[in-house]
């Protein structure tokens, strides 16, 4: 005969306490927002995005850069979010970014792959930020005008550390054991991207439609992935405008989020890239020729680069004959509208064969060194300038070479 023990109170209470624990154990393997795999790599996505959009918004065109005015509350969002998600204390980042621009591809630069190596860069781009932010100097000089409340004192900048572990808490409790994951994606996104990729690949690899004063490149001409930074030469040379992208082709994400806040009056644009304006013909270059010229040389050199490719595929097909050697023709379309400085040694030899071959952009080549020592010169006066512009005019248009000839009447109607 078999004896069953009446079911009581304290059996009741393990069963409870049993399931209890179930349920705890179940939450933190699984959390509380069940997702498929597709589901928690878009929401990591979404979260990296939203990351991105508050350093190109708020760090750098509205804090390092003051090209556009943030309402308070917007400011503070992205502020918020940025401790959240980075740890980021805004003066470091700014004063970073300012001397960056400031002593751009100099030893001083804090990333600067030219004079650090692309590996370095790439690999550790963050250690050099550390390192740069530990700087007190460069803190002191280039980090004024950033946020100094109450808040920022004593939690964003004293206690930069306790957003990103809040964070961590925050995808643990939505997703449990694989919020770990979720939450490593956030940390290292900003890292790699920004102070790997831009900072490392934005001046090395990619396409430049100005010849700015430094190695900046473009890495793709649609800013989708790190929000309109892609476009790199563009900021380098405008680096107050608000607007990343300069030609039709080109995307900036960015600068739609910055139309959206206008919109809902949570920003305000307060610079943008200027843009040459032609008026009436002037008889002769003059002091406002001058002043046009310098003002937009960057847009104007770019024109002039372009005439001088045209130059090269109107005559592709005869250069070919006369068997210049291989790779001379693409060498000539990709450094020969480029800075002097800025061609490597090793492509010298094929740029001076198909000057010799090409009369006509061999006198473009160098009436284009004349021009840029325009802006570049120290020695001379205003009245000399002037003079030597309005001797440059009118070699250039009785050249005989059309694009010479070209530009020059363009420059003559160029507004200040």
């Amino acid at each position: 005969m078999v004896f069953l023990r009446p079911f009581g109170s304290d059996d009741r209470k393990s069963l409870i306490e049993s399931d209890v624990m179930n349920d705890v154990l179940t939450w933190a393997i699984d959390g509380w927002w069940t997702l498929s795999a597709w589901q928690l790599l878009i929401f990591a996505l979404v979260m990296t995005h939203l990351t991105m959009i508050s350093v190109t918004i708020y760090l750098h065109r509205h804090q390092a850069h003051r090209s556009l005015d943030l309402h308070p509350l917007a400011a503070h969002v992205f502020r918020f979010w940025l401790w959240l998600t980075t740890g980021q204390v805004t003066r470091e980042w700014t004063a970073i970014h300012r001397k960056h621009h400031a002593k751009c591809e100099q030893a001083e630069d804090p990333h600067s792959p030219q004079t650090r190596g692309l590996k370095t860069v790439l690999l550790r781009g963050y250690e050099l930020y550390r390192a740069e932010a530990a700087n007190r100097e460069t803190l002191a000089r280039f980090g004024h005008g950033t946020p100094d409340d109450w808040i920022e004192r004593h939690v964003y900048a004293s206690h930069s550390n306790w957003g990103i572990a809040f964070m961590l808490l925050i995808d643990l409790a939505l997703f449990g054991v694989i919020g770990i994951t979720v939450w490593a994606v956030q940390m290292i996104w900003t890292p790699v991207m920004a102070a790997g990729v831009i900072n490392g690949g934005g001046h090395y690899l990619g396409y430049r439609n100005f010849e700015s004063p430094d190695a900046s490149t473009n890495l793709l001409p649609w800013g989708l992935l790190i929000a309109g930074e892609e476009l790199h030469n563009n900021h380098h040379t405008y680096p107050t405008s608000a607007r990343l992208s300069v030609k039709r082709y080109e995307f900036d994400l960015g600068w739609v989020y910055i139309r959206l806040l206008e919109r809902l009056r949570l920003a305000r644009v307060k610079k943008r890239r200027p843009r040459v304006a032609l008026g009436d013909l002037r008889p002769q270059a003059d002091g406002r020729t001058l002043d046009a010229l310098i003002h937009n040389r960057f847009e104007l050199m770019a024109g002039y680069a372009k005439s001088m490719r045209q130059m090269l595929r109107a005559e592709a097909a005869a250069l070919s004959s006369l068997q210049l050697g291989q790779g001379v023709l693409r060498a000539a379309k990709s450094w020969m509208h480029r800075d002097a400085e800025n061609i490597p040694k090793a492509v010298l030899p094929k740029l001076q064969a198909i000057r010799v071959a090409m009369p006509s952009l061999d006198q473009m080549v160098l009436m284009r060194e004349e021009l840029r020592a325009l802006w570049q010169t120290q020695l001379r006066s205003r009245d000399q300038l002037v003079a030597d512009l309005q001797s440059w005019c009118q070699r250039a248009e009785a050249s005989g070479v059309a694009a010479l000839r070209d530009f020059s009447l363009r420059l003559r109607a160029v507004q200040v």
